[in-house]
């Protein structure tokens, strides 16, 4: 395959950016969008001299050679059942879904057909989550503390929780998937929301959430969102193991050990560009690195939807043990 043909589900903020990214792409051709908002497909089509379709049915039948598909977090499932159907690879914007049981039908519509997926967690390609990684290689991880405090981002189904998931799902899931790749599997989680919404109209959403986590290599851990400022304050992690801090953000990685401490710098929209060109070599089988498939997204979107459970519940959540009272929503267990 010489050239990719992409077609895109979704013409809001990050649908604009993928498109952005992929016409810089020499070896790559947006052939068409689809978006339930038809001027927003026509705007965003005709940026990169494209055209629309009035439905998914439509653009898969125009044959493409891979589909994005970015849609809000409630408007997950059919899209990506029909991509699935129509056996085309897919890459699928975080969060996945807004429950688990969407989340893990589409995950074995996927592995029964073998597809290609990748979903958007851009994080894992800047340089710094590797040189991490390479850091923490052999050293026992005692501790981490995730953060993403930020504002409500000028959407209208942010703000409520059956449209987004909350702030956790939808935004700290970046936070989570890294967690889990520098930490490892959390087995229990703990979390309380504040129970006030925001001051946005008709919000629902915790205005702040904050978790404990413990992990199966015995770390333990914490989480907090806050979506009350007017900017993005902080978002992301420190991790303490023997002998070494890590700060790790968009912006870069700060190391402290023995040897003193260390900056080193990264480009969040360098990850953005990495994350797609990795998929594009993948569909053309030219490349073999896509870091988050279908599959270890769902890892995180089940973290994540442990600890929004949690804090709507006040209760525990244990990702590890058989069920006793299991939510339906999410398909995790609650300590009674």
């Amino acid at each position: 395959m010489d050239r990719c043909r992409v077609g895109l589900v979704g013409a809001g903020g990050v649908a604009q950016r993928h498109a952005r990214v992929l016409a810089g792409f020499d070896d790559t051709e947006l052939i068409g969008v689809t978006d339930v908002r038809p001027a927003a497909a026509a705007a965003l089509a005709g940026l990169h001299g494209s055209r629309t379709y009035p439905d998914v049915e439509a653009l898969l039948a125009a044959r493409p050679d891979a589909v994005y598909v970015c849609v809000p977090p409630f408007a997950h499932g059919a899209v990506e059942g029909a991509v699935v159907a129509a056996g085309v690879p897919m890459f699928v914007e975080k969060p996945v879904a807004v429950d688990l049981v969407t989340a893990e039908r589409i995950a074995g519509l996927v592995a029964r057909r073998g597809l290609l997926t990748a979903v958007g967690h851009h994080w894992r390609y800047l340089p710094v989550v590797q040189h991490a990684r390479d850091l923490l290689a052999g050293r026992t991880v005692r501790m981490v503390s995730g953060a993403w405090w930020d504002k409500v981002p000028p959407v209208e189904w942010w703000s409520r929780r059956d449209r987004s998931g909350g702030q956790v799902v939808e935004q700290a899931a970046h936070v989570l998937d890294l967690i889990r790749l520098l930490v490892g599997e959390a087995t229990e989680v703990t979390a309380y929301g504040d129970g006030a919404p925001p001051p946005v109209d008709g919000a629902d959403v915790d205005s702040v959430t904050a978790a404990t986590l413990r992990f199966a290599g015995g770390a333990v851990g914490t989480l907090s969102a806050a979506c009350v400022l007017g900017w993005k304050h902080r978002a992301g992690l420190e991790i303490l193991a023997d002998g070494l801090a890590l700060t790790l953000t968009e912006e870069g990685l700060l190391v402290c050990d023995a040897d003193g401490e260390r900056r080193l710098p990264a480009d969040p929209e360098t990850a953005r560009t990495a994350v797609d060109r990795a998929f594009v070599d993948a569909v053309r089988g030219i490349g073999d690195d896509v870091r988050v498939p279908y599959a270890e997204a769902l890892a995180t979107h089940r973290l994540a939807l442990a600890v929004a459970d949690s804090a709507r519940t006040g209760r525990p959540v244990r990702l590890d043990a058989p069920a006793t009272t299991t939510l339906e929503s999410a398909g995790v267990t609650v300590d009674a």
